[in-house]
């Protein structure tokens, strides 16, 4: 004895329901996302000018001085020389210029983040490792014109 294969089709009812909660889902994901959370309190903070010199060294200055306190050789930092140049990129992209200086900033919550408020954008340094954030701490507290 054969058997046809008879047209079969889904249960209509149960596909639109799945299809209604994928719907509702996907809408509540992007109407109620929620900015990102505060750090809480900043501990420390810093403005901070980076130039680049014909050399291929950077320095950093405080915004507030007008000699630098620290140069970054060429081969050196590389993960710091990295994220500035992402953010120089991400100004360029806006047009925004250099006269805005970037923020180092510790919070009570134990994190370090690298602030543009040209940009808006922030790096989270602690995410790369305790070398990269001993890193830019030595930016916090140096002091003077210490090349």
């Amino acid at each position: 004895m054969t058997h046809h294969a008879t047209d079969r089709t889904f249960p209509r009812l149960p596909l639109l329901g799945v299809a209604g909660l994928l719907g509702v889902t996907v809408g509540v994901a992007f109407i109620g996302a929620a900015p990102a959370p505060e750090r809480g309190i900043a501990l420390q903070q810093r403005d901070l000018v980076f130039e680049d010199r014909a050399d291929g060294a950077v320095t950093v200055r405080d915004a507030q001085a007008t000699a630098p306190f620290a140069v970054l050789e060429p081969g050196t930092n590389g993960f710091m020389r990295a994220a500035l140049r992402g953010l120089a990129r991400e100004r360029l992209r806006e047009a925004q210029g250099p006269e805005i200086p970037f923020r180092l900033v510790t919070w009570q919550d134990g994190r370090m983040t690298l602030d543009d408020p040209a940009t808006g954008r922030r790096i989270d340094i602690k995410a790369f490792g305790p070398s990269q954030t001993e890193a830019f701490a030595r930016l916090l507290t140096r002091e003077g014109n210490q090349p």
